[in-house]
C-alpha cells in the first residue's frame, strides 16, 4: 500500500532528510587518506545519539541480508557498491567510497548516498560517478505528478546507457515514509509511460548505482556488501523526494558545508 504524505508530513521528512544530508557531507570531509571507516561508522554513531534519532539500519533484517545489520551507515568500497559493512580498513589514495544512510526522526524517515573519491581521482572514476549524479537528477526531474513511475525508471536509464554502463534490476530505488522500504519499487530501467501514475503525497527514494562494466553483483561472504561480480569500480547517488504539485521536491539536498553547520 502507498501512503500519500499531507505537505506537514513532508516537512516532517524533510526535518529528518537535512539531518540525513548534514552527516553525509560530515562524512565526505572525514573521508581522506588513512582514515578508518569504523572512524566514519562511530562519528554517525555519535551524531546519531546526539539528535536524538534512529538509524534504520541497526538490526535491519532483511530476506536478502545475512541479519541482522549492526551498524548506522554503508560503507562500501571501490568494487563495492551496496551495503557494506564498515569495517577496519583504512582509506587509501584514490579509493572510491560510496555512503548509505537512512534515520527516523520523530517517526518519519530519510534516506540518501553519495559517492566521493579519496585522495588524488581517477578520470574514469569520476565519469562513474558524473553518470550516477546525472541519472539521479534526471529521474528526480522525471518524478512529475501523472507521470509514470517508468518515466522516472526511463530516465535514469537514458543517463546511464548514454554514459555506456550496464544497468542492474535487482536493486533499485523505493518508497519510503514511517519505515525505510515501502511500496513501490522503483527500478533503475524501464518504460516511459509505463507504470504506477505519480501523484502528489508520494515520497520516494531515487538511488541510481552503477559498476563500471557489468550488470551482475554478488555477495561478500559477511552476507551483507554486494560488489560488482568482475571487480570493476562502482558508483551509487540516492535521495528522498516528495512528489508535490508544484514538481519534485528533494529532502535530502546537500547544501553547502558553511549553510548547513549555520
Amino acid at each position: 500500500m502507498i501512503e500519500l504524505k499531507s505537505p506537514a508530513e513532508i516537512e516532517r521528512m524533510r526535518t529528518t532528510g537535512q539531518f540525513v544530508a548534514r552527516i553525509l557531507s560530515e562524512l565526505g570531509e572525514l573521508a581522506a587518506v588513512g582514515v578508518n571507516l569504523l572512524d566514519l561508522e562511530h562519528h554517525v554513531r555519535n551524531r546519531i545519539r546526539e539528535r536524538g534519532a534512529r538509524s534504520c539500519y541497526w538490526d535491519y533484517a532483511p530476506s536478502f541480508g545475512s541479519g541482522p545489520f549492526r551498524n548506522v551507515t554503508c560503507l562500501s568500497v571501490n568494487d563495492a557498491v551496496l551495503h557494506g559493512l564498515p569495517h577496519d580498513y583504512a582509506l587509501r589514495d584514490g579509493d572510491i567510497l560510496s555512503m548509505d544512510l537512512a534515520v527516523e526522526i520523530d517517526g518519519w524517515v530519510a534516506d540518501s548516498a553519495r559517492t566521493v573519491i579519496v585522495g588524488t581521482p581517477a578520470e574514469d572514476d569520476l565519469r562513474l560517478l558524473r553518470a550516477t549524479e546525472e541519472a539521479l537528477t534526471a529521474g528526480i526531474e522525471a518524478a512529475r505528478p501523472d507521470n509514470r513511475l517508468g518515466d522516472v525508471s526511463a530516465a535514469i536509464e537514458a543517463v546511464a546507457t548514454g554514459y555506456g554502463y550496464p544497468i542492474n534490476t535487482e536493486f533499485g530505488g523505493h518508497g519510503l515514509g514511517r519505515t525505510m522500504h515501502e511500496d513501490p519499487h522503483v527500478p533503475n530501467k524501464g518504460r516511459a509511460g509505463r507504470g504506477l501514475k505519480l501523484r502528489p503525497g508520494m515520497t520516494l527514494a531515487l538511488e541510481p548505482w552503477l559498476a563500471r562494466t557489468t550488470d551482475r553483483i554478488v555477495f561478500d561472504p559477511d552476507g551483507w556488501t554486494l560488489r560488482s561480480a568482475d571487480g570493476s569500480r562502482t558508483a551509487h547517488s540516492e535521495h528522498t523526494i516528495a512528489i508535490t504539485e508544484d514538481g519534485p521536491l528533494v529532502l535530502t539536498e546537500r547544501r553547502p558545508h558553511h549553510a548547513a553547520s549555520a
